[in-house]
């Protein structure tokens, strides 16, 4: 039997299947370094603080073994790769567990997108953790492709993978006591519920948590955050490709609150991880900054574990799962080996999985667009725009007299001030919108995505109406993907075609290729680091203050259409 294997490898009997020897690993009690090997059996610890022989024994002298990293809250659509290529991409930087909801593709393709996650969770080396989307679609105020009342969520939930409700974007529905939110609360009571209520606070914030919710991501001031911890929430520490909220949150990364927050990514492409890593990226940031490795380390793995009820793993010690990291120092923590469930990652190992077939391959339903459907007609007073704050998906409501041409509103290059237009995708309405918004300095040309949180909805800014139409266009023939144009050509592109927001290609590709797209913005005199991922949160009507959809532009903070 296997557990009687485990025990007799642990007690030094029978050599173990593999030892770790000649290295240190991290206490995460303690917080001391304690030289030992570390014996393993299948997919647990069985020794620690001990000599062992092994049947492998792999020399790790002048090396720290610490517990592998889990991201406790992400989108796997957002790297642009498929879970398989994610896997390939993330888990040799020591991440050997995620919490995803697949939201993105939830809102295009409905539970034939949750299904397919899930498969794919069921292949890959890394432990993908799947959270049911509980925000299908996330409001009122945008046209999503999909509808996921409680009874589409419900047959899911016994899945293996499965593991709760995920973030909880509906805060005004929450507190308001919409029927559909009620529902979906009721039906996950005692089980996980994630929490996503940016700004929160006060008796409104006690009413949502009241609700049951546990964990929130979307704190942006260590001031938010301690409020929220001292009503008993986990707070998800995030840094990805837009949002960056380390450095705000940095006084509340402590040995002490380590047990109440975790890290998260959210958002994070190939390129940046390629350029600067995933988890080990923020632990290393963070240390830099004077955080105490302890405290890192904490969030990083037990603390996470024990948020999400994943009471197996978090702890170098016997009978924990052998998710194990080899570092060479806590301080660069730089992944020089990882085992994921006791097996050593490698390219034989990412060669045993199966592969899952694409789904969502024709989402890419809008009708064709010229320049005379980005026309904005003059209005009486100041105009709406949205103000763009790099590092944020929070967004700024500003208003500005605009120049007139003709009976037209123009862009006003002087300010930053350039159009953004969202297009239904999905076949349902053929709806379009168009507004202002400030902040990417753009000063020619246009980009265009079909990654539109959270309906993923065409969204397209631009300084020429004819090159806006030009990339909404091709975005239809590429089936997804963001699209370039300078000048009447198209300078840069990526194919999307699963639900329009996955590539078919290795992570490698996807990587040069967003290198490329990058460059190519930025010759239209882009000054945001990211360019793409910020025109993908334009439309996303859950985060404060101004927002765009294909309805119109929308006041987050009335939470209505202006």
């Amino acid at each position: 039997m296997y557990i009687e294997r485990l025990i007799d490898q642990g007690t030094g009997r029978e050599p173990a299947d593999i030892v770790l020897k000649g290295g240190r690993f991290f206490d995460l009690v303690t917080g001391e370094l304690v030289q030992s090997d570390i014996a393993i059996c299948g997919d647990r610890i069985v020794g620690t603080c001990g000599d062992y022989q092994g049947e492998t024994e792999i020399d790790i002298a002048g090396r720290i073994v610490v517990p592998g990293f889990i991201d406790t809250h992400l989108h796997i659509e957002s790297s642009l790769v498929t879970p398989h290529e994610f896997d390939r991409c993330v888990l040799p930087y020591g991440v050997t567990t995620v919490i995803c909801d697949p939201h993105e593709i939830a809102n295009v393709l409905g539970t034939e997108g949750i299904q397919f996650f899930l498969d794919s969770a069921l292949e890959t080396i890394m432990d993908i953790r799947v959270q049911l989307s509980s925000c299908v679609p996330a409001t009122h105020l945008e046209t999503s492709g999909a509808d996921l009342p409680i009874e589409k969520l419900l047959p899911f939930r016994d899945h293996p993978k499965v593991i709760g409700l995920a973030e909880f974007m509906n805060f005004p529905g929450v507190i308001h006591k919409d029927p559909i939110c009620m529902a979906k609360l009721a039906a996950f009571q005692g089980d996980h519920i994630d929490g996503h209520a940016p700004l929160l606070s006060g008796n409104d914030l006690n009413g949502y948590l009241s609700a049951g919710i546990r964990t929130e991501h979307e704190c942006t001031t260590a001031e938010e955050a301690l409020e929220k911890i001292r009503k008993g929430m986990h707070i998800l520490v995030r840094e990805g490709s837009v949002s960056k909220d380390l450095e705000a949150l940095i006084p509340i990364i402590t040995e002490r609150l380590s047990p109440f927050i975790s890290l998260c990514t959210d958002d994070r492409n190939p390129l940046d991880i390629a350029e600067q890593g995933h988890l080990d990226y923020v632990i290393r940031t963070a240390i830099r900054q004077g955080v105490a490795p302890l405290a890192l380390y904490r969030a990083a793995s037990i603390s996470a574990a024990r948020a999400f009820h994943l009471s197996d793993r978090g702890l170098v010690a016997p009978g924990w799962r052998a998710d194990l990291v080899v570092v060479d120092s806590l301080e660069n923590c730089k992944a020089e080996m990882v085992f994921s469930a006791g097996r050593n990652v490698n390219a034989e190992l990412f060669a045993t999985r199966r592969p899952v077939a694409p789904v969502g391959l024709d989402s890419v339903k809008a009708r064709p667009v010229n320049a005379a459907h980005f026309g904005v007609p003059v209005a009486d007073g100041e105009t709406p725009v949205i103000g763009v704050m790099p590092g944020k998906i929070i967004t700024e409501h500003r208003r500005y007299l605009l120049p007139v041409e003709g009976n037209q509103t123009s862009v006003d290059l002087a300010n930053d001030i350039i159009k953004v237009a969202v297009i239904e995708r999905h076949g349902k309405n053929g709806n379009h919108a168009n507004g202002f918004v400030q902040g990417f300095g753009l000063k020619k040309g246009a980009i265009a995505s079909t990654v539109g949180h959270d309906s993923h909805n065409i969204c397209v800014v631009g300084v020429s109406e004819d090159d806006m139409a030009l990339a909404a266009n091709r975005l239809g023939e590429i089936k997804g993907g963001f699209v370039v144009v300078e000048d009447g050509k198209v300078t840069g592109e990526i194919a999307l075609p699963v639900a329009g927001l996955m590539s078919l290609e290795p992570y490698e590709t996807v990587r040069d290729t967003l290198h490329h797209l990058r460059q190519a913005a930025y010759a239209l005199g882009t000054t945001l680091e990211e360019p793409f991922l910020q025109v993908a949160f334009l439309p996303l009507p859950v985060i404060p203050h101004l927002k765009i959809s294909d309805k119109g532009m929308v006041d987050v903070d009335r939470f209505c259409l202006l």
